[in-house]
């Protein structure tokens, strides 16, 4: 073999591998949008059982107004919270700490924790909790797959010259991480 078919083969070689990084590094970031648009599917159907969860609790807990109006409140700002990631994490950990006091009510409501349509709407409601949690962890999952991709060599290399950036964990606030208490 000649130099120059050694040259050529290398540099097939060569640009055959930056083609295929990139391609990788296109999927992983298509990846990590699909998961994030899960997770936002999952938050488009707690945010439609909210007002029904909000109505039934009103009939039994009718001076506990203050507790359902800051369910509605962060259900809005989550709902409002923009393509901003930081300011759509803060807004969904603040609206699922607020839910957390609206099953706190229905133990001081015998009525209301015996009533079908309360324990059917938050069985539903549960239910989208568990499958946001799973969409989250799909989403982390992904998140970290691409990260690593872009912070490991040679791949990082791909990654600099076509202006790939890191993407952020949806992680749990400080106040998720507590008990709820609600006071009367």
């Amino acid at each position: 073999m000649t130099p120059s078919i050694i040259f050529l083969i290398v540099v097939i070689v060569i640009v055959l591998w930056v083609i295929m990084a990139y391609n990788g590094l296109v999927t992983g970031r298509n990846r990590v949008a699909e998961s994030w648009s899960d997770i936002d599917v999952q938050l488009k159907r707690r945010y439609d059982l909210i007002p029904n969860l909000v109505e039934t609790v009103k009939g039994y807990a009718a001076h506990e107004q203050g507790t359902l109006e800051k369910v509605i409140a962060a259900r809005n700002a989550a709902m409002n919270a923009g393509s901003d990631m930081q300011t759509k994490l803060a807004a969904e950990n603040n609206l699922s700490s607020t839910l957390k006091s609206i099953f706190a009510l229905s133990e001081s409501y015998p009525d209301l924790k015996a009533n079908t349509n309360f324990l059917r709407l938050q069985d539903e409601l549960a239910d989208t909790e568990n499958k946001i949690q799973a969409a989250r962890r799909f989403y982390n999952g992904n998140t970290r797959e691409f990260n690593t991709s872009l912070q490991t060599f040679p791949t990082s290399i791909i990654a600099g010259l076509f202006h790939f950036t890191p993407r952020d964990f949806f992680e749990a606030a400080a106040g998720e991480r507590e008990n709820v208490q609600v006071k009367f």
